[in-house]
């Protein structure tokens, strides 16, 4: 006698009516790490590129030891845009009396000076179109995309323009980027690459 196959019953979590909150990402148990919140959606990430994990440390330790001794870099941490946008920017720099204890899960985007994102395949109209809408509506002056264009890294940077709450291109940065904003940086791009591409490269 055979037995029928009983199907698996998924483990996703059932969207309520009107989508998710922000504060059911720390409700919510068994979710992957780094989901994201994107209009009562919830964004889970793929595995990451070496690229993506390379940038995202450089930017992390550049950042923090440029950084005013008032502002602290973060990277990969939730930021509350409204009660439906939940994203978590790979690195962002806020200022230091927003860190209040080692339990926070979330910041303010408000608070936020700078939001970093670094693409991937996946995440590509995320960070190109969706994110930089919503870092401008929560008003954080200073967004930065970065990408692996043809092996080396490309940084597009943009600033809030207050008359229109929309970003300005402020430049894109190859091989070098040096800016004065949101407080002054000068960073080798191509220290990104691994060690020995950078050496069949100079």
């Amino acid at each position: 006698m055979s037995v029928e196959p009983t199907a698996r019953q998924a483990d996703w979590p059932v969207p309520p009516v009107g989508g998710w909150i922000a504060d059911d990402l720390d409700r919510l148990p068994h979710l992957p790490p780094h989901t994201e919140l994107i209009d009562g959606s919830l964004v889970f990430v793929s595995p990451q590129t070496l690229f993506h994990s390379r940038a995202v440390s450089f930017f992390e330790w550049q950042l923090q030891s440029l950084a005013p001794e008032d502002f602290e870099v973060v990277r990969e941490f939730t930021i509350d845009v409204d009660r439906q946008n939940r994203p978590e920017p790979d690195v962002i720099v806020v200022p230091e009396h927003v860190i209040q204890d080692a339990e926070q899960t979330r910041f303010p985007a408000q608070t936020v000076l700078l939001a970093v994102e670094v693409v991937s395949a996946e995440s590509l109209t995320r960070d190109r179109e969706t994110k930089p809408v919503k870092y401008a509506r929560a008003k954080i002056p200073h967004y930065w995309r970065v990408e692996n264009v043809e092996g080396k890294t490309v940084v597009y940077t943009f600033e809030l323009e207050p008359n229109t709450g929309q970003y300005r291109s402020t430049g894109i940065h190859r091989g070098r980027m040096t800016v004065d904003a949101p407080f002054p940086v000068d960073l080798d791009l191509t220290a990104i690459a691994p060690k020995r591409r950078r050496s069949r490269e100079q």
